[in-house]
């Protein structure tokens, strides 16, 4: 017989119903938060051409096509700063206020000014509300992350929150059946994006503040949510630093390598001869359906990877093989000219690319303690973003310019490699408390 403090066999042994609803609504929050990301990814296509138009009458195919195409990655830039300007503050008023409240404003910020880009009519109404939505995308992860491994006990606590990361999945195959269902008419899609609101009636009535945060509020004061004592202690300072540079080549190469799946799809089926037409939407099938099926596989698999093999080891043999994907889906497919060979690859290279970001809601939480866990962990993830940007608003947009988008997408790859550089100062949390628990 076991002792009483051995783990459960199973994982999902001695979860209570209330663990789970927690869950639930952390994914749904986290879900509709990636569904808020992915739809300008969706719909920029249409959208960034009928306002450069509208704008300018007199540009011409070529102008209007490099024009998108800066324009677009310009934009994801401003999105990850806006993400780590929100991630920064909301995580840090999550440890102050509380994870419930703050999570409610964190959906009401995405979901409103989302629905706002519908009436969207020149180009910086386009940045100034992408930018909004990022802030609240990037305060809801924080605070979501923190309240699962809180309410978790240790045994569950890896594959909890791999769940709670992987949901996103369903936030991006719903912008892309979104993207579908709108076809040009683009905002529609984004008056949908008002319906997150709805959740924080449920979130406010439902979940109530984790005892270790009530405990840290009587205990930490005025330590509660401080970045002086995040980046001050010499015990979290290595960690969050490290933490952010983690995040920064997750999040790089997903805005900058990932989502191009999606552009290396329409790239080769316009070289077969496909219309563009339907080469848009098939690739929007490829990328929104078929290489995020991969994805979140990818994601759900990284808990019982990092249980067997530890948390730096599985982002060590991801990163490696996302960069190895990065090529194949560039290169290989095109030279055989097979569409179908790349809807089979392009799930494979989901499975590794994308499920390293499942490690970020595992790992972050659980290198600082409970008066700084939300901080921390938003500091990490979205400081992350920060380092992302500069990728994105000037290497990524001047490759894709520039160069041919297969030449564009194998350097931006090469990204991946230097996360085995990161996890090398970085220490290993498997089979750990959480600190001062």
């Amino acid at each position: 017989m076991s002792s009483p403090s051995a783990a459960p066999s199973r994982w999902h042994e001695g979860v209570t119903r209330y663990q789970w609803l927690v869950l639930f609504i952390a994914c749904l929050g986290w879900i509709f938060d990636a569904f808020e990301g992915q739809l300008y990814n969706i719909t920029r296509g249409e959208m960034l051409p009928d306002l450069l138009r509208a704008n300018d009458p007199a540009i011409t195919p070529a102008e209007l096509t490099a024009a998108t195409a800066s324009w677009g990655e310009r934009f994801l830039g401003i999105f990850l700063i806006g993400g780590t300007l929100g991630g920064w503050l909301f995580s840090s008023l999550a440890d102050r206020w509380g994870r419930v409240p703050v999570m409610s404003i964190t959906i009401l910020f995405y979901s409103v000014f989302s629905g706002l880009t519908a009436f969207a009519t020149e180009l910086w109404h386009v940045g100034a509300l992408r930018f909004l939505v990022a802030m609240g995308v990037g305060g809801e992860w924080a605070v979501g992350a923190a309240l699962v491994a809180e309410v978790f006990p240790a045994h569950a606590r890896e594959r909890a929150g791999v769940i709670f990361h992987a949901s996103s999945v369903a936030g991006l195959w719903l912008a892309a059946g979104t993207g579908l269902w709108v076809g040009a008419e683009w905002r529609l899609a984004y008056l949908v994006g008002v319906i997150p609101a709805l959740l924080v009636l449920w979130v406010r009535m439902s979940v109530k503040e984790p005892e270790s945060w009530k405990r840290a509020k009587e205990t930490r004061g005025e330590q509660l949510g401080s970045f002086r004592e995040l980046l001050g202690d010499p015990r979290w300072r290595g960690r969050a630093l490290g933490g952010a540079l983690l995040a920064m080549v997750g999040l790089a190469t997903f805005w900058g390598v990932v989502v191009a799946g999606q552009n290396i799809a329409d790239d080769l089926l316009r070289r077969l001869g496909v219309p563009a037409g339907e080469a848009a939407s098939r690739a929007k099938v490829a990328f929104g359906f078929i290489q995020t099926a991969g994805a979140g596989l990818g994601m759900l698999m990284f808990g019982p990877l990092s249980v067997r093999w530890g948390r730096r080891r599985t982002f060590a043999v991801m990163h490696v093989a996302a960069c190895v994907m990065t090529l194949v889906i560039c290169w290989v497919p095109a030279h055989f000219d097979s569409y179908a060979l790349l809807l089979v690859l392009l799930p494979v290279f989901g499975f590794f690319a994308q499920g390293i970001h499942a490690g970020y809601a595992v790992y972050f939480p659980e290198l600082f303690p409970t008066h700084l866990r939300a901080t921390g962990a938003g500091f990490c993830f979205n400081t992350g973003r920060m380092l992302a940007a500069p990728v994105l608003i000037w290497l990524s947009a001047w490759m894709k310019s520039t160069f041919a988008l297969p030449v564009a997408v194998s350097v931006l790859g090469l990204f991946f490699l230097l996360g085995l550089v990161v996890l090398r100062f970085l220490p290993e949390t498997k089979d750990q408390r959480l600190p001062e628990d």
